[in-house]
């Protein structure tokens, strides 16, 4: 299982996060609808009950029906229009949703890629997937309830309370006196909320991250008879979420109760003083049943709130987790261009040849400084770097690739490999392949916008897999072929890199761990040839054979290590 970094602690969320706003662009516009709408929505619940009184009152003091009617057809006419404008607001709320939706995993990804390889190391790819998937999801609750109540409840409390105070400053200093009592309360179960939401979302991830752990090392786990310990745990953690999600529903039904009653109480007191200045003639009926009609109307916005709070919190928790890697990777960036030396990382297509100069070049990771290293490789050379497992072989190439740190220089001819993007100087395969879905020339051409159908055979020829047909369809993470043929696959992706002029540098990881000897001396051939074809080689192997093409070789000693 991959490290995970904690992550800080977090201050109280707003009720919109000004984040939301900055990396959502969709929700500016979506906001200035939602305010038009609420503002509109609120003259029509005055025009309704103030209809409504005058057709009752009319009716009490015997007004004919014929001059009922328009007053009738008014009142129908406004319901009409407050059914179309709950639907625009639901309308616009679903649009805006799935258009933030895809501005904020588009910059998920452009933010993961900004922060490289170094950071998502020491992250879990089960959680980022669940954040941006389920959890952006959950932003159609955000969007289509809780923002659009959010919006309603400030444009409509105070201009309701205002009308009642114009009708009658009894009651409307009633609900300015009561209603504070909703926010106070909605704040200490908001808070409450939060934190029971919180742990059910961090539940959630780490549910996901155990099951996608186990789903990759099952067939270990069933070698080793671990299998039933590893589903034990897997129940443990889903029991965990269970009994997470069940304290979010109490949460959720105790807050709704208390709002409920609170509002029910405000609003029982004020008809109880419009009932007493009814009997002693100090207030009319037109304005007192108008006033009433209008008092569950100032208290409503609040308690939906509340309510929808509780539907929007898992969206709001997963935009947290997205909001921190866009901060990181925006933080990053302000660094990199407040460096004196900095230079925006490179796409343009390389030379045909490439000299890689390595010089005091030392690795930090895991708390660790591992061995310096110092060599340069020249085009048309095999540069074998060997050691013992774990003295750092694979960090040397992980830092070259921008997916480690380190001290010293690591120069493509005489420019910084931090400054450049490793795409375009270096054809990499490391010791897990990393296939996708989709056929094994999509795969070799990975990268390729117009794929080379020759290249990419030519490529698998000398991989060693041209047994492997080029349009055979692979399935997640590769499955489909041994791991042998995965291995060989990743290897003819970074020969078809260069062979197609995208790098100068070719770098494999141990590439020949699944071979025989036989096959294993055929494909020293081909990187030899392709060092005579002009390409920079670095390998990396434990196999003595290596040496055989080797120009140079750089040996790596664990006992050089420094804590």
């Amino acid at each position: 299982m991959t490290d995970i970094v904690e992550a800080p602690p977090r201050t109280r969320a707003k009720p919109v996060d000004p984040r939301l706003l900055r990396y959502a662009r969709s929700s500016r516009s979506f906001f200035i609808v939602i305010a038009a709408i609420a503002f509109v929505h609120t003259a029509v619940i005055v025009a309704f009950a103030w209809f409504l009184t005058t057709a009752i009152v009319g009716a009490i003091e015997g007004m004919p029906l014929p001059e009922l009617l328009p007053t009738l057809g008014a009142l129908g006419a406004v319901v009409i229009v407050r059914a179309l404008l709950l639907w625009a607001r639901e309308a616009v709320a679903s649009r805006a949703a799935a258009r933030v939706q895809t501005e904020l995993r588009s910059a998920l990804v452009v933010a993961v890629g900004a922060l490289g390889p170094e950071w998502l190391s020491t992250r879990n790819s089960a959680e980022l997937a669940l954040t941006a998937g389920r959890g952006l999801d959950a932003l159609e609750a955000y969007f289509g309830r809780y923002l659009p109540q959010l919006v309603q409840t400030v444009v409509a409390t105070p201009l309701i309370i205002a009308v009642m105070w114009w009708q009658d400053w009894i009651s409307g200093l009633t609900v300015v006196l009561t209603i504070p009592l909703i926010p106070i309360f909605m704040v200490l179960i908001g808070l409450a909320t939060r934190a029971v939401q919180e742990r059910q979302w961090k539940t959630l991830q780490r549910l996901a991250s155990r099951f996608s752990d186990t789903v990759q090392g099952l067939s270990t786990l069933k070698v080793f008879g671990r299998q039933h310990r590893a589903a034990a745990s897997i129940e443990r953690v889903t029991d965990d979420y269970r009994r997470e999600t069940m304290r979010v529903l109490r949460v959720s039904f105790l807050s709704g109760f208390a709002l409920e009653f609170l509002a029910s109480i405000a609003v029982a007191i004020v008809a109880v003083s419009i009932g007493f200045r009814l009997i002693d003639g100090s207030l009319t009926l037109a304005v007192g049943l108008f006033v009433l009609l209008l008092a569950p109307e100032a208290y409503l916005p609040l308690r939906q709130v509340g309510v929808q709070f509780h539907a929007a919190s898992e969206g709001v928790a997963a935009t947290d987790d997205v909001f921190d890697v866009l901060d990181a990777a925006r933080t990053r960036d302000t660094a990199r261009a407040s460096e004196p030396s900095a230079r925006p990382r490179s796409e343009t297509s390389r030379v045909p040849a490439a000299t890689l100069v390595v010089r005091e070049l030392r690795v930090v990771r895991g708390g660790q400084a591992l061995p310096a290293v110092s060599f340069t490789a020249m085009p048309g050379t095999v540069t074998l770097i060997e050691g013992p497992s774990g003295a750092g072989k694979s960090s040397l190439l992980a830092a070259l690739r921008g997916a480690a740190t380190f001290d010293g220089v690591a120069e493509v001819d005489a420019v910084d490999v931090r400054t450049l993007a490793p795409a375009s100087w270096l054809a990499w395969a490391g010791q897990q392949p990393g296939l996708v879905t989709g056929t094994i020339a999509a795969n070799v051409a990975l990268g390729d916008e117009n794929p080379d159908a020759a290249l990419v055979t030519h490529a698998l020829s000398l991989a060693c897999a041209a047994d492997l047909p080029p349009s055979y369809e692979l399935g997640v993470r590769g499955s489909g072929i041994s791991g042998g043929q995965a291995q060989r696959v990743a290897v003819a992706r970074s020969f078809y890199r260069y062979l197609s002029g995208r790098a100068a540098v070719v770098a494999v990881d141990e590439p020949s761990a699944a071979l025989d000897a036989t096959t294993e001396n055929r494909l020293w051939q081909s990187i030899r040839s392709l060092a005579d074809d002009g390409a920079t080689v670095l390998l990396v192997s434990h196999r003595t054979t290596a040496r055989d093409i080797a120009d140079q070789v750089v040996r790596i000693e664990p006992s050089e290590v420094i804590a």
